[in-house]
């Protein structure tokens, strides 16, 4: 072969000499005919070619933390070649690309240039399936030309991450559980399955999958990000979950869910520097996700910088609209602010969208929802509206003695100071050390029995109070996608304390 030609210029130049060996009087026709043919072949394999290393640099960059050369790398392997799925995997899996961002990209593909119709409207409705998570499951809506694609088991997992989107983790739980007996090790699915038992409390489960996940696929950080979830929910065992997390972290840096999760076993402690070192990681792996921009925002709260967090709430809120937990921390923030109509707002929208999820939502864990209501109710003198909300949180956890404190607190807003007595009673009862409750109890007593200086009470209330601590929930895994969802803070029992409370 000569030196000076490529091999494709080389087999080209044999081609002609085979046509005019067999064919020499009819050479020009038939040079024609091959010469069209060979130049849409070449020109095939030059895009394919072409988008693979586009591929091969993007992965490089990925290896070397360069997220953003990465991004532009996977996003030209697509346009050279709209097939070309594995460069599509790695942009939504990852998060490289927030919802506008993908809304976008996915208008500028070449899809017509590159695909016959039918071809177009396939990928078209692939590509936005797997894209928008935030969107309802409900939206969700099957071309005639591909029914069916209903049953196909990535977009079985696509819909199960709305509904984890959405909350809905219950409907989540059989979607996933239905895609795990057919494909028990589907990749797409297990960071969604995981998050998803972790929500619902399944232990037991989520040992098991942990422990065959392990045995079978020890080099895959899904594994050892499962084992790590399992000791985080099992309580107590933080140290035990870092060192499985930091294992998944090893075998693949990027890997953003175990990032997220490392950063809940160092919140769950309070160690609130490297809870948000480790957010921050996951922030800058998965831009398109909102839970990390989410989870920064909580850990600034619980430090007392609401800038800050109001700041990373709403990024979070620009990335997923619809999400309850984000709209709930919005309101937070606003109360310790002082805006009672804007906190009021946010909270009422919160619960207008749990509402919207249906029965299938776990209830309990808006318990400090229905409270912060109370809260911003009673601030803005809704004194029975408060009571109203105070009860049905109640209703879903019934021995909260906080609860029953904002609820006496009430009464003896509105003068009631037998009930209110009633209540902080009870409080202690189940809380015998919750300082609130004994401070209002010896006013409300005071009062009752007929004492009027004591009626200033109420004015000289906040030189009583002082700063509890502060309760929060435990953060949750989701890797809804890390698949991670929070849960919640609860708003101002008294005048100026915001309570945190522990979950489970």
């Amino acid at each position: 072969m000569s030196p000076d030609l490529n091999p494709i210029e080389h087999l080209w130049k044999e081609l002609k000499h085979a046509i005019w060996r067999r064919h020499p009087s009819n050479l020009r026709q038939l040079e024609q005919f091959a010469h069209e043919e060979w130049t849409f072949f070449s020109s095939f394999v030059n895009v394919q070619i072409s988008s693979s290393i586009c591929l091969l640099r993007g992965k490089i960059y990925d290896a070397m933390d360069n997220r953003p050369l990465a991004t532009s790398s996977y996003k030209e392997a697509l346009k050279l070649d709209v097939y070309c799925f594995e460069a599509f995997d790695l942009l939504t899996s990852h998060h490289m690309l927030t919802a506008q961002e993908e809304k976008e990209f996915l208008d500028s593909l070449p899809l017509s240039q590159q695909c016959t119709d039918e071809e177009e409207e396939l990928l078209h409705f692939l590509f936005e399936n797997k894209l928008k998570k935030y969107n309802k499951p409900s939206d969700l809506v099957v071309p005639e030309m591909v029914n069916g694609l209903q049953d196909n088991l990535d977009v079985v997992v696509s819909l199960a991450e709305r509904h984890y989107y959405n909350c809905d983790f219950k409907m989540c739980y059989k979607l996933t559980s239905m895609v795990m007996v057919k494909d028990p090790f589907h990749a797409s699915c297990l960071p969604v399955h995981i998050g998803t038992l972790v929500e619902l409390g399944k232990a037991n489960e989520l040992f098991y999958l942990s422990h065959k996940l392990v045995d079978l696929y020890p080099n895959n950080p899904v594994s050892w990000f499962a084992v790590g979830c399992y000791y985080l929910m099992v309580g107590h065992k933080n140290e035990h979950a870092r060192r499985y997390l930091s294992k998944a972290t090893t075998l693949e840096r990027t890997y953003g869910p175990a990032w997220i999760a490392y950063g809940h076993s160092f919140a769950v402690e309070s160690e609130h520097d490297q809870a948000m070192a480790a957010y921050f990681t996951a922030a800058q792996l998965m831009k398109g996700c909102h839970l990390p921009m989410l989870y920064i925002g909580l850990e600034y709260g619980l430090t007392n910088n609401s800038k800050l967090a109001e700041r990373f709430f709403s990024q979070a809120l620009s990335i997923a609209p619809e999400d309850p937990f984000v709209i709930h921390e919005m309101a937070v923030v606003a109360f310790q602010n002082g805006d009672w109509k804007t906190a009021e707002r946010y909270f009422l929208d919160a619960m207008e969208k749990i509402k919207a999820i249906g029965n299938e939502v776990t209830v309990d864990k808006w318990e400090p929802l229905l409270n912060n209501l109370g809260h911003v109710c009673r601030k803005l003198k809704k004194y029975d509206q408060a009571l109203e909300y105070h009860r049905q949180a109640l209703v879903l956890i019934p021995q909260h003695a906080s609860t029953y404190a904002a609820i006496g607190y009430v009464h003896s807003l509105m003068g009631d100071f037998e009930s209110a007595i009633d209540y902080f009673h009870t409080a202690l009862g189940l809380k015998r050390d919750d300082t609130f409750s004994v401070t209002m109890l010896g006013h409300c007593i005071e009062m009752y029995i007929g004492d009027t200086d004591a009626y200033i009470g109420y004015y000289t209330f906040q030189t009583f109070l002082f700063l509890f601590k502060f309760l929060r929930f435990k953060p949750s895994l989701k890797d809804k996608s890390s698949f991670v969802e929070p849960k919640q803070r609860s708003a101002l029992l008294d005048e100026s304390i915001l309570y945190r409370r522990h979950g489970s």
